[in-house]
This record gives structure tokens, C-alpha cells and sequence, in this order.
């Protein structure tokens, strides 16, 4: 066991550690995720992890931004509401992947320690949905959908806060009509409402 450790370094025991805890948190929900349980799982130790991540929550939005894809292609569909039920629809698979309680255990360590909500929300502001969100308004003003419009970061976010509230708050996936209600009564509104500004 001490082979493998001091063999691991750099990207190879980081993303053994990452994998060891996302494992953990779909095993045994975050409350219950111990520092100790991801150590001995990624065979490491304790310090090692704490080097890099000074808190279960710090360690934890790592795993989840590493279950993340960088770069989703935007299809571009010829709609704008078609492209926006895609990228709400994949948006939504992707959080039914993830475990809820997870979700809601970050966010309650989130309220709790600052520090931890200030790199929740970086986290929030730089996601790929945000680009995404950018590159179909973006086609949707070149077709003439739209007119130009600069989409401001809490309004870009916005579907992942609907879809992610809506996940906490029913406990279930968010179903086809709760997405195209969110397109239609809530997204596609604030889109040309922010362009007839």
C-alpha cells in the first residue's frame, strides 16, 4: 500500500481522490461522507487530501465539477426554444445523475461557512452552461430570433438554479412539461424581455 502511495502524484492521486469521493457520496449520501472513508478508499491518507482541500465541502464541489463535461457542443437546432429545451433537458439528466441529498448537503455547508459559498458561486458563475446559455442566444439574434442582447451572469446560471431547485424541492427528475414550462413561461420571457431593454 505505501508503493502505491508514494508512486500516485499530481493529477493521477487527485483524480483518484476526486473519484474516491464522489464514489463515497453515491454510496453514503453527504452527510454521512468522511474525510477518513475518501483516504481510505483513494488509498491515501488524510493529510494528503486536506493539503488539497481544507474542508469535506471544498473536496466535495471539486467531485462534482470533475463529474461536469468542459466543453458540451451546443447543437444549434433552428429554434431558439428548441435549443433551450436541449440544453434544459440535458441540464436536467445531468442533476438527476447527481445525487439530491449531495446537492443539498453542499449548500447547507455552503450557508454555513462563507468561505465555501464564495467558491460555490465561483464555481456557479464560471459552469459551461453559462457559455452555453451565451452561444444559443448568441444564434438565436444571427437567425433574427432575438434582438442583441447581453445576457447578465444570474440570468445565465438561471436554469440551473430553476432545474436544481426543482430537483431539491420534488425529490424526483424534472419532467418534460416542468421543462418546457420553464422554457416557455419563465426563460424565453426573460430573454426578450432583456432585449427590448
Amino acid at each position: 500500500m505505501t508503493e502505491t502511495r508514494t508512486r500516485r502524484r499530481g493529477e493521477r492521486l487527485e483524480q483518484a481522490i476526486l473519484d474516491a469521493a464522489w464514489a463515497e457520496l453515491a454510496e453514503v449520501g453527504y452527510t454521512a461522507l468522511t474525510i477518513e472513508a475518501v483516504a481510505k478508499r483513494a488509498g491515501t491518507s488524510k493529510p494528503v487530501i486536506y493539503r488539497r482541500w481544507p474542508s469535506r465541502a471544498h473536496l466535495v464541489i471539486a467531485a462534482w465539477a470533475r463529474q461536469q463535461p468542459i466543453r458540451p457542443v451546443i447543437p444549434d437546432t433552428g429554434s431558439l426554444r428548441a435549443d433551450l429545451v436541449w440544453l434544459f433537458t440535458r441540464v436536467a439528466d445531468r442533476t438527476a445523475g447527481m445525487m439530491t441529498e449531495t446537492i443539498a448537503g453542499v449548500m447547507a455547508e455552503a450557508f454555513k461557512q462563507p468561505e465555501v459559498q464564495t467558491l460555490l458561486k465561483e464555481r456557479m458563475d464560471s459552469t459551461p452552461l453559462t457559455s452555453g446559455i451565451r452561444t444559443i442566444v448568441d444564434n438565436a439574434v444571427q437567425r433574427g430570433e432575438l434582438r442583441p442582447v447581453t445576457v447578465p451572469k444570474m440570468a445565465a446560471r438561471l436554469p440551473l438554479d430553476m432545474i436544481r431547485s426543482e430537483a431539491i424541492v420534488c425529490g424526483t427528475p424534472v419532467s418534460d412539461d416542468t421543462i418546457a414550462a420553464m422554457v416557455d413561461d419563465v426563460y424565453l420571457p426573460l430573454l426578450k424581455g432583456l432585449a427590448d431593454d
